[in-house]
């Protein structure tokens, strides 16, 4: 009996049903976010630091088990975990200005921007498709901004534009991240680096709100809707870097991308129903050509897709081989679930 074809396959449906469960993931924390906006509550660092020390937690207590040593240099940690939690406060901060539907298409800015930096300091090689994608998606992202601007009919924000230039920020933020951490998981392990990243993630989350949030913390009235969505937040972003490896590892970082663009329309629905807002016929205009782009951009031909197969088999046995050898040889070896950035391709999961 012939095999199915390729589309048929079980670890197709599966991928597509786990792109889903990370594509709501994403706009889960977008809710929170826009909820606690709505509740007047502004202590963006104070939403991240609950996933960072689950983090540092989980993948640290998986590092001091098997008693691996450091093989990149704690400061080179510190250096990502700022830019990592400014580009989370940057974004969070954007959800005081501008609507939740903006914040999900316009963090797409982070795609060009992780093409420019791992061509520069990767040399990763691109072809035209590639940059012809990027031009759409920044003329979906023009179209954003446009609508927040000079769209009064809607509920938008106190100030869209300031919103929108804080998520174009904050996503070339998250872009510097993601190159920063492909690098470190190429030249150590995957828990190494998110283990460090919890662990200097929540020490900088915390000096930033002894700083910048404590008198917010004071004066927030806590009551069971304003703590709810600080939780579901973090538990979301932890579950989000926790499920990403296995869609990787099951469909590659296309269906990734792919299964992430429905997050955007995740939060139309979500402001349409739960918010009772009019939404702007230009958004989807924008949509469409963000997608459009994305498309474009995550596009392979058949000999591409066979060079990458190849590489993640390759990739695959050289992680089994180091398996075995850690069976053999006490406190050595790499394992434990990838970091949800292990490739710039799945930079644009990250917020």
């Amino acid at each position: 009996m012939a095999p199915p074809p390729r589309w048929l396959r079980r670890e197709v449906f599966v991928g597509l049903a786990l792109g889903q469960f990370v594509s709501l993931l994403i706009t889960s924390t977008g809710f929170a976010s826009s909820e606690l906006a709505r509740r007047g509550v502004n202590a963006p660092t104070s939403q991240s630091l609950l996933n960072y020390i689950l983090l540092a937690l989980v993948y640290g207590g998986t590092l001091l088990y098997k008693r691996q040593h450091m093989t990149i240099k704690w400061y080179y940690y510190l250096i990502l975990g700022i830019v990592d939690v400014e580009a989370n406060y940057i974004v969070v901060k954007a959800y005081q200005y501008t609507s939740l539907t903006s914040v999900m298409l316009l963090d797409c800015w982070s795609i060009p921007c992780v093409i420019v930096l791992t061509w520069i300091f990767l040399k990763t090689k691109y072809g035209l498709r590639k940059f012809i994608g990027v031009g759409v998606c920044v003329a979906g992202l023009i179209l954003v901004v446009f609508s927040d601007v000079h769209s009064s009919d809607r509920a938008k924000g106190p100030n869209p534009l300031k919103g929108d230039l804080l998520v174009i920020g904050g996503s070339m933020l998250y872009a510097i991240s993601n190159v920063t951490e492909e690098y470190f998981v190429k030249k150590s392990n995957r828990v190494e680096v998110m283990a460090m990243l919890g662990v200097f993630g929540a020490i900088i989350s915390g000096i930033q709100i002894s700083i910048l949030e404590q008198k917010e913390l004071r004066s927030t009235h806590w009551t069971a809707g304003a703590i709810l969505p600080f939780i579901g937040f973090a538990l979301a972003m932890f579950l989000f870097y926790s499920t990403v490896p296995i869609i990787l590892k099951i469909c590659g970082a296309t269906m990734l991308n792919l299964s992430l663009l429905t997050s955007d329309m995740w939060a139309v629905l979500i402001r349409i129903f739960a918010y009772h807002e009019k939404v702007d016929w230009m958004y989807f205009v924008a949509f469409a050509g963000t997608a459009t782009g994305l498309v474009i951009y995550s596009y392979r031909g058949s000999k591409q897709i066979s060079e990458e197969t190849a590489q993640v088999t390759q990739a695959m046995d050289e992680e089994a081989a180091a398996a075995n050898s850690t069976a053999q040889v006490p406190g050595v070896g790499d394992g434990g679930p990838a970091s949800n950035k292990d490739f710039s391709l799945a930079a644009t999961a990250s917020r």
